[in-house]
Order: structure tokens, then sequence, then C-alpha cells
């Protein structure tokens, strides 16, 4: 019996995300990457000066490196990349399901941060960063027109990307929704909300709490208008000025903490 299109597509899915790998580059995401247990490593291209400066976690990884000279890096990255030296083909981290993440035992009640439509990578590798800083439990994107797993990402993340999960999703409504379910309270930001973020939580910051952050200029989606709980918005000083969406993250995490 011949299988349904749409089995077929989906195990062709799967077969192209288990051969999908990601060059990581820059000291600092090479050396939180080589030091994670639960990242596969598959080859490290280093310059003698950067092997100096990684030779314990290239050690504790066990990865034999490729020697490279500095003038002619052997690594396929993009030529205008800071790579300080140091490049590593990896395997791109499985966080599990968003309900892995987002019941999962902690000290205070969850906060996390959904991405409708942010696509630049440097953005996301900061919101990571501010996502670990203030021990969000999850970033959530769309898997189309969001920032993937890159190089770019993970340098500007500074390590973040091998701490913080960062998982992508189908479908945001759908995932709002199902957080909802699990007893989350979902804030979007909105720059014409009546209300802030502080306002929308008062009494209620023993709740799970999900932020939702849209792309800059087009912001949320209508869609996404419509599902989240309440739009809020951050209070900026005589109501002018605004923030770029890395910048809107972590402040909206930090009135956002329990």
């Amino acid at each position: 019996m011949q299988k349904p299109k749409w089995v077929i597509a989906k195990e062709q899915a799967k077969r192209a995300a288990a051969a999908e790998t990601v060059w990581l580059f820059g000291l600092h995401a090479v050396r939180d990457a080589l030091e994670n247990n639960a990242r596969t490593k598959l080859k490290l291209v280093v310059t003698r000066n950067a092997l100096d400066k990684l030779a314990d976690s290239v050690a504790k990884a066990g990865i034999e490196p490729v020697i490279s000279d500095p003038r002619k890096f052997d690594a396929p990255l993009d030529p205008q990349s800071v790579h300080q030296g140091a490049a590593l083909e990896v395997k791109p981290l499985d966080w599990g399901s968003l309900q892995d993440v987002a019941l999962g035992e902690g000290p205070m009640p969850p906060r996390m941060v959904l991405l409708d439509r942010v696509t630049d990578p440097h953005n996301v590798g900061a919101i990571l960063r501010s996502a670990e800083v203030f021990g969000a439990r999850a970033v959530v994107a769309v898997q189309r027109h969001s920032a993937p797993e890159t190089g770019a990402l993970a340098k500007t993340a500074s390590g973040a990307l091998e701490r913080q999960p960062y998982l992508r999703v189908r479908n945001l409504a759908d995932s709002i929704i199902a957080l909802q379910q699990m007893g989350y309270l979902v804030l979007g930001l909105d720059g014409e909300a009546k209300n802030t973020i502080e306002q929308a939580l008062d009494g209620k910051r023993d709740r799970a709490v999900a932020l939702v952050m849209g792309a800059e200029g087009p912001g949320l989606r209508q869609k996404t208008l419509e599902t989240c709980d309440h739009l809020v918005r951050i209070d900026a000083s005589g109501g002018f000025g605004s923030l770029n969406v890395s910048n809107a993250a972590a402040v909206a995490l930090y009135a956002a903490k329990a």
C-alpha cells in the first residue's frame, strides 16, 4: 500500500533535518559548543593561536582539530564572518517539544519569549542572551520567517545558544493556545496598548507568563494579536521613543520577572 503524500513529505523533512549541519564560529560560541555534551560535534577548524585559547575545551570534547592557516581559513564561512580563527561544524540542538520546556520544573513561575517573524539572527542571538540572564524557559519562533540556528546567531548569543532552549514551531497562534491551556498568561507587546506590562501583571506575578514580540516595523500579526490574552506596552518616558526588538525583549523580561 502506497503511503499518503503527507506521510512521505514528513519523512523527507525528518531526513533533511537529520542531515542538516551548522558551522559555528568565534571563540565564545565554539568554546561553549565544545563543552556542551548535548551538542554533536563533527569538525573543528582552528588556527594555532585559537587552538591555544581553546585547548582545554578541545581536550574535553575529544575532537581532533584541523589546523588552518589564518590567511586562508579552511572553513565554509561567509568571508565577512569574524571567526577569530575558530569554526565548528555541529548538528542543530534538539530541545524537545514546547510542552517539555514549558512545563519543566523550576524555582520560580516560568517566563517564555515568543517571536513573531523576527528574522534578524543578531536580534535573536541578543534575545537568547537576555532570556538566559532573566531565566526564561525558552525562546520560541516560527519555522518560517524566523532566524534559524546559524553561526551568526550563535556568535551574537555568545554561548547562550548552548544553554537557552530555542524552539521553532509550525504555527505561533497554535503554540499560544497550547501555552494558555498549560496555564500561561500570554502578553503581546504592542506600542499602542493601553496597559503596561506591570499593570497587566498586577497581582498575577505567580502565573506562568509568555511574552510575544513582533518584528520591527510590522509588529505582531493580526492572528497573533487576537490570540494573546492581553496586549501590553513598555512604558516609555513621556510616552515617546521605541526600542528594537532585542532591547524590548530584555526590558519586557525584566518588567515581567516574578
